[in-house]
């Protein structure tokens, strides 16, 4: 086994808005808190002291006993659950949604992510416990978005009409979906394991939520993690006054608009806030509340109120009262002692969007951490990667550009028109300031044709290309081979594939050597040679 990690920004597939908060650009500063560093940590322990009550605490822990009596609980969760009933106790959170059987490879990267980093923090700052937490997103209600998963390029759906937060739905239908993943898989050892897995989760349980936990706890139970489910009245509770100021003073929308307003200006934004971001949840119904008239309503329902019956309500029902993707960040900090969330470069850009939010309400803002991202590539696909000289780096390159490289380097009559094109915008420039000289709507003609001869040379350029890859054609045909199953879909695996591709060919050792590898705080791009 080997391990080579890669600057984030060298393989080409994070945003502008990450790769500036990995390098603490100025532009950037203003939109978060600490910096995700030991020294960042110090100051998050501070701050969170302060403002996480010992009553949060024992509500806390009496929630997560009793949605542990579904699984068997580790030792070591236990210890943590239990731990967190004192005050030197902090968490670090990842969340997810319920995709089935954890969806894209990367469901894994985050919870080592999380678990490795707590392990970290209690190195450098013995004298406290951190405890890793995988809240699942079990108020969610984009079915679409995880009622499948992708094994050997063949998409494993599930197909039902339950509509609702997702966490609350029927695991009935699953047994079919076990039936054709079977057959994917064959029989041996590690095959066993992935159909066994599939089925104490998704048929020996009665909801999503509760298989999705077994899930998680079968796969990471043993090194402590905690996963929290907070579709739940209690935790709700300790919310209601959020919820109440949102009613009331629409302050997420003004506080999160100012920010996208500033933030807006060099990035791009990821969420819109709306005027309410509250749904109303009852069985299986999840609609936005709006307000309207003087009246507030839940969207396609009949139902509605005046402030002081929805005040009653929230009080009487907090568990009816579920936080959009802008106040569930906000949520999850008033129910947690947290001090850092570790998410995906889309779920941090979205983060970055609430740190004046979460100032107006008086809740420290955690530290953001990029999770851990992995490239697995076998000992064989290295081979070829070396015969063909590509480096770790170059095969996460558009395959175009790829293919263009190579080709120039085993070419002996080399065709490249840089000289041309720069000596050619030489020369328009000097004609550029004669027509300024002579005539001003000159200059749109002699732009024109600047465009059209520069294009004539791309051309030309591309027209060898294309004719070096044919006389190439069985490097060119290596090379899309080997970078698309590497990269598939021209996109990072992690996104792409499920675990039990992997798991299918190196079992527990691929969980074993990513919880060996990967360093949280490293922030580099992680490439595993298994």
């Amino acid at each position: 086994m080997k391990v080579a990690h890669i600057p984030f920004k060298n393989t080409s597939f994070f945003s502008k808005t990450i790769i500036d908060y990995l390098e603490k650009s100025e532009k950037i500063a203003p939109f978060y808190n600490n910096f995700p560093s030991l020294e960042g940590f110090k100051k998050q322990l501070d701050s969170k002291r302060k403002t996480f009550s010992m009553n949060s605490r024992k509500k806390l822990v009496q929630v997560l006993t009793d949605q542990y009596t579904t699984v068997t609980v580790t030792p070591k969760t236990q210890v943590n659950i239990t731990n967190l009933a004192l005050e030197n106790t902090f968490t670090v959170t990842t969340g997810h949604q319920l995709n089935l059987f954890t969806g894209p490879l990367y469901f894994l990267y985050k919870i080592i992510s999380t678990i490795n980093l707590c392990e970290q923090l209690k190195e450098a700052y013995p004298k406290e416990n951190f405890v890793p937490i995988y809240w699942m997103a079990t108020e969610d209600h984009d079915f679409e978005e995880i009622n499948y998963f992708n094994f050997n390029g063949k998409k494993v759906q599930w197909n039902t009409d339950q509509t609702g937060a997702v966490g609350r739905f029927s695991t009935e239908g699953l047994s079919d979906v076990l039936a054709v993943f079977s057959e994917h898989l064959g029989g041996s050892k590690n095959a066993q394991f992935l159909k066994q897995l599939f089925k104490e989760a998704y048929i020996k349980h009665n909801n999503l939520a509760d298989a999705t936990r077994y899930i998680a706890n079968a796969l990471f139970g043993e090194y402590g993690l905690v996963i929290i489910d907070a579709d739940e009245r209690e935790l709700k509770r300790e919310f209601i006054p959020f919820i109440e100021t949102e009613l009331k003073t629409q302050t997420a929308y003004k506080k999160v608009t100012e920010t996208i307003e500033n933030l807006g200006k060099n990035y791009k934004i990821q969420v819109n806030p709306r005027e309410i971001n509250l749904f109303y949840l009852i069985d299986s119904v999840r609609e936005r509340i709006i307000f309207e008239d003087g009246i507030y309503k839940v969207l396609n329902t009949s139902i509605s109120w005046k402030f002081d019956e929805l005040e009653n309500e929230v009080h009487k029902f907090p568990e009816r009262f579920s936080p959009n993707v802008i106040m569930r960040p906000l949520y999850q900090e008033v129910v947690l002692p947290n001090l850092c969330y570790i998410g995906g470069g889309g779920e941090l850009a979205y983060w970055l969007q609430l740190k004046s939010y979460f100032e107006a309400v008086k809740v420290p803002f955690p530290i953001l951490l990029l999770r851990n991202s992995v490239q697995i590539i076998s000992e064989k696909q290295l081979g070829k990667l070396n015969k063909l000289t590509i480096s770790l780096e170059e095969i996460f390159r558009k395959q175009n550009h790829l293919l263009k490289n190579k080709i120039l380097e085993r070419t002996e009559e080399k065709v490249d028109f840089t000289a041309q094109k720069e000596f050619l915008k030489q020369q328009f420039v000097s004609l550029k300031t004669l027509a300024k000289k002579t005539d001003v709507s000159f200059i749109g003609a002699v732009n024109a044709q600047e465009k059209k001869q520069l294009k004539g040379l791309d051309n030309l350029e591309k027209r060898w290309l294309r004719a070096e890859k044919r006389r190439n054609k069985n490097l060119v045909d290596r090379i899309v081979l080997l970078q698309n199953q590497i990269v598939p879909n021209q996109s990072l695996e992690e996104r792409q594939r499920n675990f039990s591709e992997h798991y299918l060919s190196y079992g527990n050792t691929l969980l074993e050597q990513l919880k060996k590898e990967l360093k949280p705080l490293q922030l580099e791009f992680t490439v595993l040679i298994l």
